[in-house]
Order: C-alpha cells, then sequence, then structure tokens
C-alpha cells in the first residue's frame, strides 16, 4: 500500500492516541474502505436532509479514486452534478462554490464530534474541489534505553613499569559491584515509599476533582440550536406549530381574536402560486427540521393549519409559524415588526418598515418558476406583545424562502452566521432577520444573512 510522506498531524487534546496521516487509496481494499466512510457521512443528519452537498461529495469522492483528480474543476462539477450548460458562466452562477463551502462546513461539523475520532477522514481543502483521505495511525512511542541501577567501581592502575607490555590496561574493574541505594534501615526505606505514593494518589484525585469541577463541560454542535429555542422549549406549555394553507385575502383582518373564515379564493396569482393540497411541501419540510430540535428537549408540541389555530389556543403557550402568503396568523403577528410582508401591486416583498430609503426584498413574478433566481424569507424569534407568548417565525415570499428559513433556525452553522456580531446575551434577547437563497433547480440553496436587528 503506498502512502505519502509520513508528516503525521495532531488532531485531538488526546493527539497520543489518535494521529492521522495523509493517504492515497491505490489498492480495491483501500478504495472500498474510502466508499464506506463516503456512505457513512452521506446518511448522517448532517447531509441526508439534502441533496446539493451529497451529490457534491460523492462526484468529488468517485472521481478522486478513479485516478481523475487532475480534472476535477468548479465548471466540470457544475455541469456533471448540477446540470449547467458546458457554456454556463461560473462566476454570474456560484452554484459550487456555495456548495462546496457548505460541505466543508458539515465535514468539520461531523469530524468534531469525538465519537468519529477514529475514523477515516474525508476532507475537501480550502480552494481547491479535490478531496483528501486521512487514516488514523498508531502513534509511535520513543523510549530511552534503561539506565543500570549499579555503578562499577574503578581502581587505579599501578604505576607501569618499563617490563610492562604496553598493551596491559590501565584500569582494571571491580568484580563486585557497588549499589546505587545508600545504606539504611529496609523498613524506613518502605515506609518512606508508601507515604510518597498515598500522598500522590491523595493529591491526584483533588487535582481531578477541582478541574472538574471548574472546567465547563464540552459544547455539543447543536447547542447553539437548542438556546435559540430555549424559550420556547423553556416552559412546561405546549407548542403550537403553526402551518400555512392556500392562501386568502387577509387586508379585513383587524381584530386578533376574529375566527379565520375560508371563503372562496380571490387572491391575486402570487397567492397561489404553487398551492396544491391542503399544506405546500416546503412548510412540511421545516416542519420536519423543527420536530427533532423539539424532541430533542423532550418538548410537547401540537400541529395546527392557520385556520384551526384560534387566538386563544395561540395566548397559552409558545407558537411556531410556518409561511407567510399563507399563513394568516403570520400575516398579522409581523405587522409590528421592523421587517414585515406586503404586497405592491401585485408583487409580494419583504420591507424594512424603520429604512428612509424603503428598503424592501422581492423578486420579478412574471418569471417562469423554473428560472427564479432567488428568494427571501424573515426568520424571527420574539416575545409577541399581541399574544404574550414566545413565537419563531420561518417564512418565504415563496415555498424556497421557507426552506431556507427551515434550514437556517435548525443548522448550528447557519445560526452561528446569524449571530456572528450578536451581543453576548443574544439568548435573552428579541432577533429578526431577512435572508435570501438562492433559487436551483427548483430547492433552495444555502441561506444567506441580508439584514438582522436584535433588540
Amino acid at each position: 500500500m503506498e502512502t505519502s510522506p509520513k508528516t503525521t498531524q495532531e488532531t485531538s487534546p488526546t493527539a497520543s492516541r489518535t494521529v492521522l496521516e495523509p493517504w492515497a487509496p491505490v489498492s480495491a481494499t483501500d478504495k472500498e474502505a474510502v466508499r464506506a466512510q463516503l456512505e457513512l457521512l452521506l446518511t448522517h443528519p448532517l447531509f441526508f436532509q439534502s441533496k446539493r452537498y451529497p451529490a457534491l461529495l460523492r462526484f468529488v469522492v468517485e472521481q478522486t479514486l478513479e485516478g481523475n483528480a487532475d480534472q476535477i474543476k468548479e465548471r466540470l462539477i457544475g455541469i456533471e452534478v448540477f446540470g449547467r450548460p458546458p457554456e454556463y458562466d461560473a462566476n454570474a452562477d456560484p452554484v459550487v462554490r456555495v456548495t462546496a463551502g457548505e460541505t466543508r462546513k458539515r465535514l468539520a461539523q461531523y469530524y468534531y464530534d469525538p465519537s468519529h475520532a477514529d475514523e477515516l477522514r474525508i476532507e475537501l481543502p480550502v480552494g481547491s474541489y479535490v478531496p483528501v483521505f486521512q487514516r488514523v495511525v498508531e502513534p509511535v512511542v520513543q523510549t530511552a534505553p534503561a539506565q543500570p541501577f549499579e555503578a562499577w567501581e574503578t581502581l587505579p592502575a599501578p604505576a607501569q613499569s618499563a617490563a610492562v607490555d604496553p598493551i596491559q590496561p590501565r584500569y582494571t574493574v571491580s568484580a563486585h559491584p557497588i549499589s546505587a541505594h545508600p545504606a539504611g534501615h529496609p523498613f524506613l526505606t518502605v515506609l518512606l515509599v508508601v507515604i510518597t505514593l498515598v500522598l500522590g494518589l491523595v493529591t491526584g484525585y483533588w487535582f481531578r476533582q477541582y478541574r472538574q469541577a471548574h472546567t465547563p463541560p464540552p459544547q455539543s454542535p447543536t447547542q447553539i440550536v437548542d438556546d435559540f429555542w430555549r424559550p420556547l422549549t423553556a416552559g412546561p406549555a405546549t407548542v403550537t406549530i403553526c402551518l400555512g394553507e392556500p392562501a386568502r385575502d387577509s387586508s379585513q383582518d383587524t381584530d386578533p381574536a376574529q375566527v379565520i373564515q375560508h371563503p372562496k379564493l380571490t387572491e391575486p396569482l402570487y397567492f397561489r402560486l404553487r398551492q396544491s393540497g391542503l399544506f405546500a411541501l416546503a412548510d412540511v419540510t421545516t416542519l420536519s427540521r423543527i420536530v427533532p430540535v423539539l424532541e430533542r428537549e423532550h418538548k410537547a408540541f401540537r400541529v395546527s393549519a392557520a385556520s384551526e389555530a384560534s387566538f386563544a389556543q395561540l395566548r397559552e403557550g409558545p407558537a411556531v409559524f410556518i409561511g407567510a402568503f399563507d399563513n394568516l396568523w403570520t400575516m398579522r403577528l409581523t405587522r409590528d415588526l421592523r421587517f414585515g410582508f406586503d404586497s405592491v401591486d401585485g408583487n409580494a416583498l419583504i420591507v424594512d418598515r424603520k429604512s428612509k430609503a424603503k428598503t424592501s426584498w422581492t423578486f420579478a413574478w412574471t418569471i417562469p418558476y423554473e428560472k427564479l433566481a432567488a428568494d427571501y424569507a424573515i426568520v424571527a424569534r420574539y416575545r409577541d406583545t399581541l399574544t404574550g407568548q414566545p413565537v419563531v417565525i420561518a417564512s418565504g415570499i415563496s415555498e424556497e424562502g421557507t426552506e431556507a428559513a427551515g434550514e437556517l433556525i435548525s443548522n448550528p452553522a447557519d445560526l452561528e452566521a446569524l449571530l456572528h456580531n450578536a451581543p453576548p446575551d443574544w439568548r435573552n434577547k428579541n432577533i429578526e432577520a431577512v435572508i435570501e437563497t438562492q433559487v436551483i433547480d427548483g430547492h433552495a440553496g444555502p441561506p444567506q444573512l441580508r439584514a438582522v436587528e436584535i433588540w
């Protein structure tokens, strides 16, 4: 088996146990080991919930194993993995760079878990699309030769006379070794050794106790997600998850306690875009991302359609609102926020109500759906003044925005980007943000932050 130069890299505080070395698999057995690790990665929640990251990672790994590493370029990936035409502009369409960057983050999150420390590693170096493989090797422990416990006495030789053979050695060695231990009573020596051992054990025990008491526990990779949801999961009340439905005109809804009626649809086209059945697919996808977060905290929840969620029910406990124009409660509760939804001349948009320049985010609805380049969404976590309860909102102008919002509020890496410049006490504050997502073949790309307010 061929290996690259024996330069080792220590990867954890227990570096004496886990040592990695770069590895170039060449045999069929080696390649099967890499493919087995790849499948292990792609079945992890960091990857299997997406289509883009597994597709890119599988392609570059297989090409490398087949000896085509020198051909792995951005354009080739765009054509083979994402179906782009050969002449597409990679600068205008950064799908490969964006997906590769997110893949690197997810690989780092996976191997950050100590339970994966001894696994074969697949990494995607920054600035390259060629994966690097690393395997765990046993560290080489250098040991010094044992030193003798006894010294040998050397005696000066008698003065050499003219009759002595010049080859005769000048020194002779005594046949009796001299003990290296000082003379003393055997009982006192044993007692001294026992006292030293006891003192060492007691000191070590108290040192471990002190270190455990003053060392914070290691942070879970999902800790930032759990902290974001803490206002909703901390109390005993059941969380209501309110999903949108085929929308209706909400312009006459002035009383929050009014029962939502569901008359015949008369809205403009964008209200009904891609509405088929009771719930939109993106709303259900977002629901599936939220449920594991609540279950991790053993939090009870119930799912309700927008028309079935009463004001009295929302006053009972925390709530999550998914979808915007297809969710009447989202439209009501965001009216007093800085960022909210609006409709102007038949175009749906998100507006910044505090902006003097009247900043807004939208895209042309006249473009055929499959060619939409971007969608926008609002992500918010705050205590609502209308219901008096903690609220989370994940709502996009269209389905792709809602899908990206759901990814953000359940993905540690995306939440870290959102809270990168947040104050240290953000856990006790209200948060609202506008995000953008690139729509690629009808699917939402990674969420990108466009505006945020924390108060």
